[in-house]
């Protein structure tokens, strides 16, 4: 199975960007659908957004459509969360997981999860 590593959490200002990194060493990694969630402090998890496989196709939050932007690079085992126009409310601790099929916005559709990376969006 593959297994989720997040990187590039950190702070950034209202109105500023960072790129979350998603990798994993097994060659599955190209033939699996993949999707970003997140949570913060007394808030249940949420869905960020998710990727086929082939990264040709994505879909988003409403939250965050418009902002955040998915990319899957199967050459490099990498997928990407680009966030742009950050808001307070993003503030979270950002996981990705690989989901059982495509198009799936539930936690309960996806098996293997990273540790999460923190991301802090000051005002």
């Amino acid at each position: 199975h593959v297994q989720p590593v997040e990187s590039g959490g950190g702070v950034a200002q209202v109105g500023g960007s960072l790129r979350l990194s998603c990798t994993a060493s097994e060659s599955s990694f190209d033939t699996a659908d993949m999707g970003w969630f997140r949570q913060s402090p007394g808030k249940e998890r949420e869905f960020v957004g998710g990727i086929k496989w082939s990264g040709e196709s994505t879909y988003y939050a409403d939250s965050v459509k418009g902002r955040f932007t998915l990319s899957k690079h199967n050459n490099n085992n990498t997928m990407y969360l680009q966030m742009n126009n950050l808001k307070v409310e993003d503030t979270a601790i950002y996981y990705c997981a690989t989901s059982r099929t495509f198009n799936c916005d539930a936690d309960y559709d996806y098996d293997y999860w990273g540790q999460g990376t923190q991301v802090t969006v000051s005002p």
